[in-house]
């Protein structure tokens, strides 16, 4: 689970015939009633749908938060889910191989910009100063490394959301799910973020994966999954701008 990951075979995520039910008997309900989907290294895809249809579900069922009812889950080269889970250890999982962007930062109020984004790379037993210049690396990326002695609450919202988004980055997981990342930003900022993914996808030859209901970032996706009652389907998006 410490391996990083070069090679491009051996990233990207597939999804196949995913099921989730909660309950049982009479009162269960179908959240996903077989979900595919795959994105390919260096792509970002939108995943969108009304509220209800299983977005959050299929989020966290990628995300390994919780646990799918059938299906298969394979991320690059192993399979981590096949009507139970193959990988014994799933909050390594989460650390190593997935990023997570959320539509609010998150970030730790009591540490600053590169703090907030090294402390993964600690947990996962970096020394402080190589997980230290891992994370001034992805600010300087991002062009937020001047702030990276700043405090979380004195950076702008974009600021914020570019260094949530270095965390997500910060351990070169395979795969990113972003959930709603331009939600609270206005149509310059939420292009500036779609960008940066974009950037940041090719990169470092990352699948993402961008969960949103946002009207103003839908057509710079080249590829769309829509979700509706628990089923998948997939389009052709415009990919505007980001070539």
């Amino acid at each position: 689970m410490d391996k990083q990951y070069s090679d491009s075979s051996e990233r990207g995520i597939r999804i196949e015939g995913l099921k989730k039910r909660y309950g049982h008997g009479d009162t269960a309900v179908d959240a996903l009633k077989g979900v595919d989907m795959y994105v390919a290294p260096g792509e970002v895809v939108g995943l969108v749908g009304p509220s209800g249809s299983g977005k959050t579900t299929m989020l966290k069922c990628l995300g390994a938060v919780i646990e799918p009812t059938a299906g298969r889950m394979t991320l690059g080269r192993d399979v981590i889910y096949d009507d139970g889970w193959k990988i014994p250890d799933l909050r390594t999982l989460r650390r190593d191989k997935i990023g997570f962007v959320f539509q609010a930062p998150y970030l730790i109020p009591f540490l600053n910009v590169t703090d907030n984004v090294a402390l993964l790379p600690m947990l996962a037993g970096k020394s402080n100063a190589e997980a230290r210049k891992q994370a001034i690396e992805l600010l300087k990326a991002l062009d937020v490394e001047h702030r990276s002695s700043a405090m979380p609450s004195q950076l702008s919202g974009g600021e914020q959301q570019r260094v949530s988004i270095a965390r997500g980055l910060v351990n070169h997981p395979p795969v990113i799910l972003a959930d709603e990342p331009t939600a609270p930003l206005d149509s310059e900022r939420a292009m500036a973020v779609i960008r940066i993914l974009n950037q940041m996808a090719r990169q470092f030859d990352t699948a993402i994966i961008v969960v949103t209901h946002d009207e103003k970032i839908i057509p710079t996706f080249k590829r769309i999954y829509h979700i509706r009652d628990g089923v998948t389907y997939e389009e052709a998006g415009e990919g505007r701008g980001f070539d």
